[in-house]
């Protein structure tokens, strides 16, 4: 740990020397960025107190940092995404203002759908390059604001600037007398603030730019960017890497009102949300996010976060609805296609997932044992557990539970043999070398061959499917020559070749008027063992499949069964086999494994 007891050289006491420190050569602090290490913390012995503003607010800056990390938004799909933003913003708007890019066609086509839509929040802003040229793209969008790049470190300044400190002083000042005398609030971009001189250039530069707005009675904002997120939240810590000793500076030494500061971090060191809630804390209202945390690189400060972190500290006083997270998630995934990790917090798939077996029962006897909060309230989401081998029967009823809640009121329980053999089902699935978890996909399938009775819509749309695939294979199968003879010589290859072709088929048998079968029972070659002998002797006058076909004339659909023989799940669809003048000569009747018929039908 870097210590330096009293004497912090970015920490100036007297209010007097803040003029411009202009130098020859760029500061580096190469003792604190050496490049091929790490970069170190520094540390003196002053703490700064909290200065926690009286309202704090968001602003989004999705459609321009948060574009510069994926392929860019269309014109529908940013008009969508500023809705939802208003929309999860509440009528007090804690996302309080938006910027947009109008430098290419679609940029300003996007801009003209948003500003019709007339809505309060998020105010729209603008964002352009230091150059006067910019301002014209202004004009025909009457925009108050606009964010302003002005790089403060040796870094920008020197090696991509190419100027001094001094040129790039005199640059900026210029740029905002230039955005002021056009009526336009300036918000100046402080790009690469911890890594700047603080007291060398970046305050005597916010000083000027205060006298500049009381000159000409308009704000100007300033936006402080941890360009590389090298910002720190650890008290003590200097600048130019400690967040508090940085907002400090500007609110205390410059005199920047905490309504015109902004704070814009990157998260390229896990710190953007903890650095951007520092910043809130110590004086700077605004907290400058993206949905999801899009941005360059490793990104942006995600709005989503903010929004939760400002309940933890305000509660809700602005109106925020945060179950919009979860329809922008939702939007992202389908309309932009959007991958989210599976862990990203409050959105992904696993985020109020629980796996270990222990955490699934305490679930299903009280969610809030294992849940961070009210999901199903605050983001319309309802907790889940990812199935593993480790889950146990508690995960599996548990999900079940979820998916499908008529299970609760049919009195299924982890303990229920149905339960159980879906877990033994699991079980093996890991005892044959498996390492990822079971999908929902797979749950849903396991669901179906064991509890179709859970099953509503689209369980009723997949067996009509199926029904009407087996009627027309039955019934074309009763006309042909060889079925209305009833002579098993001339019947029975057909009828094994048609077997052999659909392993769905796991039996057919023909019966004649008096319940008896004619021939063999035609199976699947693996189960010709099974069924071979199997109840050729027996009456099948008493039985469903038999009796309505007999009485109607009609294909009769059984409903689906567990088979003893086979262990699956079984559809018996019959019909009759009429001769020549129409009469009923016999019964032919199939068994088809419902799972793998389904797959055929699907």
């Amino acid at each position: 740990m870097q210590f330096e007891k009293g004497n912090n050289n970015f920490l100036r006491k007297t209010q007097n020397d803040y003029s411009l420190v202009n130098r020859t050569e760029p500061e580096l602090y190469r003792d604190i960025f050496p490049y091929t290490e790490v970069p170190k913390i520094v540390f003196d012995d002053h703490l700064i107190a909290y200065d926690v503003p009286t309202q704090v607010f968001i602003s989004d800056t999705t459609f321009r940092d948060g574009q510069q990390a994926r392929e860019p938004f269309t014109v529908k799909q940013i008009v969508d995404i500023y809705v939802l933003l208003s929309k999860l913003s509440g009528d007090k708007g804690i996302i309080r203002q938006s910027e947009f890019f109008m430098y290419s066609e679609k940029d300003k086509l996007a801009l003209e759908k948003v500003l019709e839509l007339g809505l309060r929040f998020p105010e729209v802003t603008g964002w352009i390059r230091a150059q006067k040229s910019d301002f014209e793209l202004l004009k025909p969008f009457n925009l108050k604001e606009t964010g302003i790049l002005t790089s403060v470190s040796d870094y920008h300044i020197y090696m991509k600037l190419k100027m001094d400190r001094k040129q790039a002083f005199d640059f900026y000042v210029d740029i905002v007398a230039h955005s002021l005398e056009n009526g336009i609030i300036p918000r100046c971009h402080f790009e690469d603030i911890t890594r700047a001189d603080l007291y060398g250039f970046s305050i005597p530069l916010a000083q000027k730019l205060m006298e500049m707005s009381k000159q000409a009675g308009m704000p100007v904002k300033i936006r402080l960017c941890d360009t590389m997120g090298y910002g720190v939240p650890y008290p003590g810590a200097t600048a130019p890497r400690g967040v508090a000793k940085i907002c400090h500076a500007f609110r205390h030494d410059a005199g920047v009102p905490s309504e015109w500061l902004e704070w814009h971090g990157h998260n390229d060191f896990h710190k953007v949300l903890v650095n951007t809630t520092e910043a809130w804390l110590h004086g700077v209202a605004g907290a400058n996010c993206a949905l999801f945390g899009l941005g360059e690189r490793t990104g942006n400060c995600p709005t989503e976060g903010m929004i939760f972190e400002y309940l933890s500290l305000y509660g809700n006083n602005m109106g925020i609805d945060t179950t919009v997270i979860t329809e922008l998630k939702e939007y992202f995934e389908k309309e932009l296609g959007h991958v989210f990790p599976r862990n990203y917090p409050f959105i992904g798939d696993d985020f109020n997932t629980t796996k270990a077996g222990i955490h699934a029962d305490g679930m299903v006897k009280n969610e809030e044992i294992y849940n961070v909060f009210d999901t199903v309230s605050l983001l319309n989401r309802a907790p889940g557990v990812s199935i593993t081998d480790k889950t146990g029967t508690a995960g599996v009823i548990h999900w079940i539970f979820k998916n499908y809640p008529k299970a609760q009121s049919l009195g299924f329980t982890k303990k229920h043999p149905k339960v159980i053999k879906v877990y033994d089902w699991i079980v093996e699935e890991y005892n044959h070398g498996r390492i990822t978890s079971i999908s929902d996909q797979e749950m849903e399938k396991a669901v179906r061959h064991y509890f179709p009775e859970l099953v509503h819509t689209t369980y009723i749309e997949l067996r009509e499917r199926i029904s009407q695939r087996a009627e027309k294979i039955i019934e074309e199968t009763s006309m042909m020559p060889e079925v209305k003879s009833l002579i098993p010589s001339d019947f029975e290859p057909i009828l094994n070749e048609l077997a052999q072709k659909d392993i769905a088929m796991k039996l057919i048998s023909i019966t004649n008027i008096d319940g008896k079968k004619i021939g063999k029972n035609i199976t699947q070659l693996c189960d010709q063992k099974a069924y071979e002998e199997k109840m050729l002797d027996e009456d099948f006058s008493d039985r469903e499949w038999f009796i309505e076909p007999m009485k109607d004339g009609q294909t009769h659909i059984a409903e689906i069964y567990m088979s003893k023989v086979t262990g699956n799940l079984t559809m018996t669809v019959s019909t009759p086999i009429f001769d020549d003048s129409d009469h009923i000569i016999g019964i032919l009747a199939i068994d088809f494994n419902f799972d793998e018929f389904a797959n055929e039908v699907d």
